[in-house]
């Protein structure tokens, strides 16, 4: 029986085809197999494949879960979970700060690429968001991708989940001896001098500096050598405008006070939403401290002039973008 004729399928008949001379020795290049698709651990985009793109975040969340059920992360002596916060809870709150508050971030080059540098930023809002937006803020607009060490009130480490959760995002208690050690490890820490009086003022002070306490955050500063960045929110005041105070609630939950607002409580659950307004953060130009000599930490005087500096330099600023805000919500 004779040798079968192969014709390969999705070629013309030889006599149609246009002769080509082969390659030198004669020899016709033989087809190249078809490569295995290429694994990949980080996310895929593909042109035009928004399939691919949906199984790589699956199998990237399911690698996130295995980790998570395995133990197979890492969290620093602080409990912050940088991994955890990337994923998970920087993905909860950017769509209250990119669709429901629309933050509009400026100056966030004044924070430097490297080293140790202290946020001191105001305080209000009655709760307090605004301190997770601003860790948002540097997190996504950052361009060397830093993160920001707030510094947080006993009372958010005694709360049950919040606790955790606080720990999880990088936050740590605000006392010197944990701020230093933590600027002097090279992160961007955050503060917020004014306190439970600045976050629960009545709203009709809203946008006054309350007084920054004893300066002990110009001095960390001086004693890590970092710079300090002055920060203004504009927006957070009017989220849950405060009209009134249920001290003797607050005496009995133990909270420095109970807001009353024009929809909490009497609204009750929907009361705690917050009003969409409009917000804008800017971070000044830095204050550097790596000047001054090592026994300055200890000069009441300096530490009172740079403190009167910083705050006066966040409120001239908050001043200045009232007066170009066009509306609280738009």
């Amino acid at each position: 029986m004779a040798d079968a004729k192969v014709i390969p399928f999705g070629e013309e008949p030889r006599s149609r085809r246009k002769t080509k001379r082969p390659g030198r020795g004669g020899r016709r290049t033989a087809l190249a197999p078809v490569p295995e698709p290429r694994r990949q651990d980080g996310p895929e985009q593909p042109a035009g494949a928004a399939g691919a793109s949906l199984e790589q975040r699956i199998a990237g969340g399911l690698r996130f879960l295995r980790r998570r059920l395995t133990g197979e992360y890492e969290v620093d002596d602080f409990g912050y979970d940088e991994e955890l916060t990337d994923q998970v809870l920087m993905s909860v709150l950017r769509p209250l700060y990119e669709k429901y508050f629309r933050v509009e971030v400026k100056g966030i080059e004044n924070i430097p690429a490297d080293g140790g540098a202290l946020i001191v930023a105001n305080h209000s809002g009655t709760l307090p968001l605004d301190g997770l937006m601003l860790q948002v803020a540097v997190h996504d607009h950052h361009p060397a991708d830093r993160h920001l060490r707030l510094l947080a009130a006993d009372l958010v480490f005694v709360l049950p989940v919040i606790n955790e959760l606080a720990r999880k995002a990088g936050h740590t208690l605000a006392c010197a001896e944990d701020a230093q050690r933590l600027l002097e490890r090279g992160e961007v820490v955050g503060v917020m001098p004014e306190g439970f009086k600045g976050i629960g003022k009545p709203f009709a002070d809203r946008y006054k500096l309350q007084r920054f306490g004893r300066g002990g955050f110009v001095s960390t500063a001086l004693r890590a050598g970092v710079p300090i960045v002055p920060c203004s929110i504009v927006g957070a005041e009017e989220i849950y405008p405060k009209i009134g105070d249920a001290k003797t609630v607050a005496r009995l939950l133990g909270f420095p006070y109970f807001p009353l607002t024009p929809t909490f409580p009497w609204f009750g659950p929907l009361g705690l939403v917050p009003l969409p307004t409009k917000w804008t953060i800017q971070f000044g130009e830095p204050i550097p401290t790596d000047g001054y000599p090592a026994e300055a930490a200890d000069d009441p005087m300096l530490m009172f002039n740079l403190t009167d500096q910083v705050r006066e330099t966040i409120q001239h600023t908050l001043y200045k973008l009232l007066v170009q805000r066009r509306s609280v919500f738009f």
